[in-house]
């Protein structure tokens, strides 16, 4: 079993990856090939998404909660994290350590994630095996043991792979330090991973009443992808999960962001860094925001492959940065774009960082040409193929696009909005987001061990 969270990878790279996918699926479809599908809400407020996909003889399904770490008390951070591992304990009727045993027997594989926003589960499954996953999701929402012996054990587990994928990762503490700067005085100024102080002084009354707040029928999207049979599935979704009541409706807290004001600068020594790196974080549009789209579009220009601008100045002409890249992660309430460079041996941060800056200016000053117009569109085309190829891509889409916007058909109807993006909305976006010193610059210094 592999679970996964925004900082589950290991490397910057990597990291920077992960919480990209973390962010509302960059994908847009057409009017040709459409994705066809059938919906349902029991009366307990679950959604359901069905389609039906005969291309292979696997189904995946996606149990999709609307609970992540905005959600949490800001002292008792890391609690959606938490669950993520904990759901994959015990139920009243499937013993600990067997949720695993029975997907990898019956031939398929399993998964979870968290983000902000969200809380993720998914299997990918042989068709025949459709029933096992679904009673195995109808288990956990609302028949999780929350109990001594899963929570103590979760406990040391989460500890453990905060320590992994943090505080022993070079530039660890990265995207702690830019998510409490670039989103002061909100719900997205902690991260997922979450506090292993807060965890330990947890109690488990405290975890049972965040499971009884969040995961509850209403509070959750299912959708099933594959080759099944529509009817069939609707027999095991009724049998399995209409015979939960619908639990209270979840009052969350307004969304609210302080101004960035000035600029946030803090120079990092970091044993387990290698090379110096400089990471720059500005506050960006939230998803499905006019600009999300634009701004998307933009960074392809500035920093998508190796013949991108930023890429070209200081990897390939400078030769000042050995990696380099421009990338947005949108949420649903807010949204960062996030501009780094890692330093070449000897290599000075400073000139990486006005390098940087030079060449956002020139794009603002002297426009994009219509080469570079016409690739990051098929770039955005090329993302759309790939997200169709596979149920669980698919699966996960269709989800998330009916948890954010009430609308799963927008898989079919977002790329009129990247099309609808023109020049002088990229230069719009340009200005209105990259050109400021309202802005986050952490430098990471590599530094010797003490003796």
């Amino acid at each position: 079993m592999k679970i996964t969270t925004l900082l589950s990878k290991s490397g910057m790279i990597a990291l920077l990856f992960v919480v990209g996918l973390a962010s509302f699926p960059n994908e847009a479809s057409g009017q040709a090939n459409q994705i066809k599908f059938e919906e349902e809400t029991l009366l307990n407020g679950l959604h359901i998404i069905y389609n039906v996909d005969r291309s292979a003889p696997v189904v995946a399904t996606i149990v999709y909660y609307k609970v992540g770490s905005r959600d949490e008390n800001p002292e008792r951070t890391g609690f959606a994290h938490f669950f993520e591992h904990l759901m994959f304990e015990a139920t009243e009727n499937i013993p600990r350590s067997t949720i695993d045993k029975y997907v990898n027997e019956a031939g398929g594989s399993l998964n979870a994630s968290t983000s902000f926003d969200q809380t993720v589960y998914q299997f990918v499954m042989p068709s025949n095996e459709l029933k096992l996953a679904l009673w195995i999701e109808s288990q956990r929402m609302r028949k999780l043991l929350v109990g001594e012996v899963g929570v103590e054990t979760q406990r040391g587990v989460v500890k453990e792979e905060r320590k992994n994928r943090v505080d022993n990762q070079p530039y660890g503490t990265l995207f702690e330090k830019m998510a409490a700067n670039i989103f002061v005085g909100g719900s997205y100024s902690w991260t997922p991973i979450g506090s292993a102080q807060h965890i330990d002084k947890a109690t488990i009354q405290e975890f049972r009443d965040f499971y009884d707040k969040f995961y509850q029928p209403n509070n959750a999207t299912l959708c099933i992808s594959g080759d099944f049979n529509v009817n069939v599935a609707k027999k095991y979704v009724r049998a399995y999960f209409n015979i939960y009541p619908k639990g209270k409706v979840i009052e969350r807290e307004d969304f609210i962001l302080d101004d960035i004001t000035k600029e946030y600068r803090e120079e990092v020594q970091d044993e387990k860094a290698q090379l110096p790196g400089v990471f720059i974080g500005l506050r960006g549009p939230q998803v499905g925001h006019k600009d999300y789209y634009a701004v998307s579009l933009l960074t392809n220009i500035l920093a998508a492959g190796e013949s991108s601008r930023i890429y070209q100045r200081i990897v390939d002409k400078d030769q000042s940065a050995v990696q380099a890249s421009v990338m947005p992660i949108s949420l649903q309430y807010s949204g960062m774009i996030f501009l780094y460079g890692i330093a070449g041996a000897g290599k000075d941060l400073g000139d990486i960082e006005e390098a940087m800056y030079d060449e956002i200016q020139k794009l603002i000053d002297d426009g994009i040409t219509d080469e570079e117009f016409t690739k990051t569109k098929n770039i955005n085309e090329a993302r759309f193929v790939s997200g169709k190829k596979n149920v669980l891509s698919k699966a996960r889409s269709l989800a998330q696009y009916y948890a954010y916007y009430g609308d799963a058909n927008m898989i079919n109807t977002e790329i009129d909005k990247y099309n609808a993006v023109t020049k002088a909305d990229l230069i719009r976006v340009a200005k209105k987001y990259f050109d400021t010193d309202k802005r986050v610059v952490l430098t990471y210094i590599p530094k010797k061990p003490d003796k």
